[in-house]
């Protein structure tokens, strides 16, 4: 359990109030929750394994929807299957084709949602890659501080927040809410040297405003359509992507 628990760094020390720090801090206090909650239960989990502490969890289609957490472990939620809540620490989480969740949190782990996966709340990790495929959806907002974020055909209704997570909104997307990248406190800012690379693709919608709060490399297509920009300069390609 005390391993778990020592890889957590506070997501407010990566940047300010607003933003992805917030949505991280939220998700810090559910997934510490969790883990207390389980720890005064010791290794033990209930009866249809929906918690653990160490242990990944599979979630199968045609089981009463319910939340799922663990500390250190991943959490798959099969095709078509439906859940409120996935939460974990340490591990990824993989919501399957056409499968529906409330919401998804990580701290140290990935989000994926499959072909036509649905979240009808927020999905967020703190350090961990987000990657919607071709028709998932997320009615609220997709967040990280580290880690990049894919769309394929996908559509974020909420808006996308990083601190220096790079980007590529692909293949059709519609971002609704814009998208802003967060200046990084001068703590992660000694640590994370890269530049974040923000790809808006051919076909892609963003609406509402993308602001830049630090330096990007912020690359449109020209058969991408895109809001205000403030803080970057849009550099413009033709084809399916640009320049490396």
């Amino acid at each position: 359990m005390s391993e778990g628990i020592a890889s957590i760094r506070n997501p407010a020390e990566y940047s300010g109030a607003d933003g992805p720090a917030r949505a991280g801090a939220r998700t810090l206090f559910i997934v510490l929750a969790v883990a207390l909650a389980l720890s005064a239960c010791g290794e033990s989990t209930n009866g249809d394994e929906s918690t653990k502490v160490n242990g990944s969890i599979e979630v199968h289609a045609g089981k009463q929807p319910g939340a799922v957490a663990t500390v250190n472990g991943s959490i798959q939620i099969d095709d078509n299957a439906a859940i409120t809540s996935a939460t974990t620490v340490n591990g990824s989480v993989h919501l399957g084709n056409h499968a529906t969740a409330t919401s998804l949190n990580s701290v140290n782990g990935s989000i994926t949602l499959a072909a036509g996966a649905h979240v009808s709340g927020s999905a967020s990790s703190v350090n961990g890659e987000l990657n919607l495929k071709d028709g998932a959806e997320i009615s609220g907002s997709l967040s990280n501080v580290n880690g990049k974020i894919t769309l394929t055909a996908a559509h974020v209704a909420g808006g996308i927040k990083t601190v220096s997570g790079s980007m590529n909104i692909a293949a059709a997307s519609h971002v609704e809410n814009g998208i802003l990248v967060e200046k990084p406190s001068s703590e992660l800012l000694q640590t994370v040297q890269q530049v974040p690379r923000i790809v808006i693709g051919p076909g892609a919608t963003v609406q509402g405003d993308l602001r830049f709060e630090r330096t990007v490399q912020l690359y449109v297509s020209d058969k991408a359509t895109i809001g205000t920009v403030t803080g970057a300069t849009a550099i413009a390609f033709s084809g399916d992507a640009p320049p490396n």
